[in-house]
Formats: structure tokens, C-alpha cells, sequence
């Protein structure tokens, strides 16, 4: 574990030290491929076959958040403030040694918060039970990094853990095909321009994951470290909230020093309740969720209490939110609002549905 932490960290001093371009791209993507595949190995040394690492979390509720940060940061503070839960607080590091999850009922949602242990530096690599936090992220829908305004300056290593944890935040996934083959080489296409990323360094990269043969096919934008994202595929995107805790500690000077260096997306004082309505709107908003209407054939629509949905979802995703049956005992749908070309039309279990819809589910 030592000599992979040592190797990691010469190739990562050496990529700090340069600048990515299109002349020292190749380079950069090897070296980047070399850590990568040590980063596997460490991983799989450290859970020396461990199965069920994490934090045991029943799911529940329209949406799920974790709080994510280093010891002491308020984070039991703000998930008693936010919900119905009960977390230990403490003015001494490591209070909570276990995941407490809550219930923040807001706008007809019920979105659960998870308050983990507070991570170390070198979390990443199984140091303070960061290996068990960051995985426990996995299971979330969003993470809200929560800083303490007067050590404002570990928002970057909080950062650095969660992205070697292989947690993309804020970034969609690539859409990126590698279809391994018998033979012929690597084949590569595109669809959009790709200016920090040549066929040269696409190939050597794949040789270095042992992938001689392979269509490649790239349909987004993307830099070396998202492609290697691509090969490994086992990365999790999710949103996320930048929140600066204890802003009653700072004066307004020192305040205003501490947002312009760490711009986030909201500061709030956990303790004193300043600015929670505010968090509870970004929380939702983030979320990305929508609300659905339900309609009995025959019947007018329930338009007091939406089922909360994730934008973007299918009549399928309601269906399996409903009922466990309701996918397979499904005739058809029809549909009202700005999804439909028409009311009531007439609608199949891929149907796309948007905010506001009236939905009427027809089962056999």
C-alpha cells in the first residue's frame, strides 16, 4: 500500500508540474493510465476481498443527499435542523462514528439527508474510515460539501478525495462507446470535435488497459481523464451543493474574503438557522425533481399532493415507484400537459415525462 501510495504521488507531482495541451497530451494520458491502473490495484489490496464495505442505508423517500465533510463542520448540526433526525453533536472531531439518516419534508418532497463520519485527508485511500464514507456516497443522488467557514481552504482536499473515490460531481457522462473486438486493431470515430484528445493518445491509453482491438466511438467532448473514466466504468456522476457552515463565526469583512475565495453555493450558520430556507430550496432545485399528477380513468386528476419524480423520467419509472406489478400488468398511459402533443394522448411505458404532467396509468 505504501509503495502504490509513493508511485501514485510521483505521477501526480509530475502532472502538476505540467501543462495539459495537445503537444504534452500523449505523455499526460499515459501517466494518467499508469495511476489509474494503480489506483485498482491499491483498491482491491485494501478490501483484500472484502465484500459489503459501507454503510447499510435503507434507501427511502424521493431523493437522497449525503453530507460530506471533514470532521467538525456542523454536518449533525445541520441534518438535525434540516429534518426529523436526532444526530450527536459535538464541539470535537469525529462525533458521528455511524451514517444517521433523516426525513426533510419540503414542496410535497421527502428527501433523505445521511450524515457520515467526517473524512480525513487520505480518505481516498481507507485512511479514517473514508473508504466506507466515500462509498456510502454511491448510494446517494447528491452530495452537499459542507465547509467550515474557518478552514474554508479544505474544500479542495475534500474535492480531491471525492474524485479519487471515482465520484465525478457535476459532470455528465460521457457519451463515449468502446466495443472491445477479436482483432483489427483500434478503429476510432467521432461526431464532434476532439482537440485535447488524438487518435494517438486514444490508442496508446487502451494499450495500456490491455485493449489491443476496439471500436471507439466519441460522441461528446471530452479531455484524457473523462476517456479513461470511460474505460474503467465504474465512475458515479452526481450534482452537487457547495455549502460554507458557521458563518457566524467570521465578521463581515472576513466573510466576504471567505465566499470570494471558495465561491459557494450558499453560506449558512447551521446553528442559528440562517439561511435554511434557502438551502431547502437549492436541495430541491439541485435534485433536478419534477411533480406528476395522478389520474383514476374516469375520475379528475389529484392535483393537491404530486408524486415527485426525477426530471427526465418514463411513465416506466412512475410505474415501478408506484407498484412493483404495475410494469408488467401495463396496458397504456395517457397523458396531459407539455410532454404530450395533445390531451390525453395516448402514451407507452419510454414515454418522457416533464413537470406538471397529469398522468392516467391503464393496467390489464
Amino acid at each position: 500500500m505504501v509503495e502504490y501510495n509513493k508511485r501514485i504521488d510521483e505521477m501526480e507531482k509530475e502532472l502538476a508540474s505540467m501543462q495539459y495541451n495537445k503537444r504534452t497530451q500523449h505523455h499526460y494520458g499515459l501517466v494518467r493510465a499508469k495511476i489509474a491502473q494503480l489506483r485498482e490495484k491499491q483498491e482491491a489490496r485494501s478490501k483484500g476481498g472484502k465484500k459489503g464495505e459501507g454503510f447499510e442505508v435503507r434507501r427511502t423517500g424521493d431523493g437522497t443527499v449525503i453530507l460530506v465533510g471533514f470532521p467538525s463542520v456542523g454536518k449533525s448540526t445541520l441534518l438535525n435542523s434540516l429534518t426529523n433526525a436526532h444526530s450527536e453533536v459535538g464541539a470535537y472531531a469525529f462525533t458521528t462514528l455511524t451514517c444517521v439518516p433523516g426525513i426533510m419534508e419540503y414542496n410535497h418532497a421527502r428527501i433523505q439527508i445521511l450524515d457520515v463520519p467526517g473524512i480525513v485527508h487520505g480518505a481516498a485511500s481507507g485512511r479514517g474510515r473514508g473508504t466506507e464514507v466515500l462509498a456510502a456516497m454511491r448510494s446517494a443522488d447528491m452530495a452537499l460539501l459542507l465547509v467550515d467557514a474557518t478552514r474554508h481552504w479544505e474544500l479542495d482536499i475534500l474535492r480531491k478525495e471525492v474524485y479519487e473515490t471515482g465520484i465525478r460531481l457535476d459532470q455528465r457522462q460521457p457519451d463515449v462507446k468502446i466495443k472491445k473486438m477479436a482483432k483489427d486493431g483500434i478503429r476510432i470515430g467521432r461526431t464532434v470535435m476532439t482537440p485535447l484528445l488524438d487518435n494517438e493518445t486514444i490508442t496508446d491509453v487502451l494499450k495500456e488497459f490491455r485493449i489491443n482491438n476496439a471500436e471507439v466511438l466519441i460522441r461528446s467532448p471530452i479531455d484524457v481523464d473523462q476517456f479513461i473514466d470511460c474505460i474503467e466504468g465504474n465512475k458515479k456522476f452526481m450534482p452537487s451543493l457547495v455549502v460554507l457552515n458557521k458563518i457566524d463565526l467570521l465578521d463581515e469583512a472576513e466573510l466576504k474574503k471567505v465566499t470570494a475565495a471558495v465561491k459557494p453555493d450558499l453560506a449558512i450558520s447551521a446553528k442559528d438557522h440562517e439561511h435554511l430556507a434557502e438551502l431547502r430550496d437549492l436541495i430541491f432545485e439541485r435534485l433536478d425533481l419534477i411533480r406528476v399528477y395522478l389520474k383514476e380513468p374516469g375520475k379528475e386528476p389529484d392535483m393537491r399532493v404530486p408524486l415527485i419524480m426525477f426530471r427526465d423520467c418514463t411513465v416506466r419509472d412512475v410505474c415501478d415507484k408506484l407498484h412493483r406489478d404495475f410494469v408488467r400488468k401495463f396496458k397504456f398511459s395517457r397523458v396531459w400537459g407539455s410532454s404530450a402533443k395533445f390531451p390525453g394522448q395516448r402514451l407507452m411505458l419510454p414515454h418522457r415525462l416533464k413537470d406538471g404532467d397529469i398522468l392516467e396509468i391503464h393496467l390489464t
